[in-house]
């Protein structure tokens, strides 16, 4: 067992070490062995298969960075969710009304954005809603 500070972190700082040896190593490697072909079709932006048309300085929607923003809020709550569930029998009835306290206002916050369509995806589906 180890005893003083330095003993206990030595073998996170090894493997530390080991992965940024292995990743500059597989890089310098790359760099070294891999063909440079430069062309037109090399260069052109990957759009999924599909001949990119516009400029690349497209707008995007606020919608977009709305849900996307969202997705980020939803996806922390899951985060904070998993140690919660892993220790819920020791917590008992404690640890279920402080995930209550936690969990509703979240809730509260996703049918209200529900509500008012931010997560609604077609142009169209926000014409033909009642107000």
């Amino acid at each position: 067992m180890p005893e003083s500070y330095a003993e206990q972190y030595f073998p996170v700082l090894v493997q530390a070490l080991l992965a940024m040896a292995l990743a500059a190593g597989l890089l310098t490697v790359s760099y070294l062995l891999g063909k440079r072909v430069r062309n037109r079709v090399k260069d052109m932006p990957y759009e999924s298969g599909m001949v990119p048309t516009g400029d690349a300085r497209h707008r995007f929607s606020v919608k977009f960075y709305l849900v996307a923003m969202l997705f980020i809020l939803f996806d922390i709550e899951a985060i904070f969710l998993y140690p919660w569930a892993v220790v819920y029998r020791e917590l008992k009835m404690f640890g279920f009304i402080e995930m209550l306290v936690f969990v509703v206002p979240i809730l509260a916050g996703f049918f209200y954005i529900w509500k008012k369509g931010a997560l609604d995806w077609s142009p169209d589906s926000t014409l033909n809603r009642k107000r």
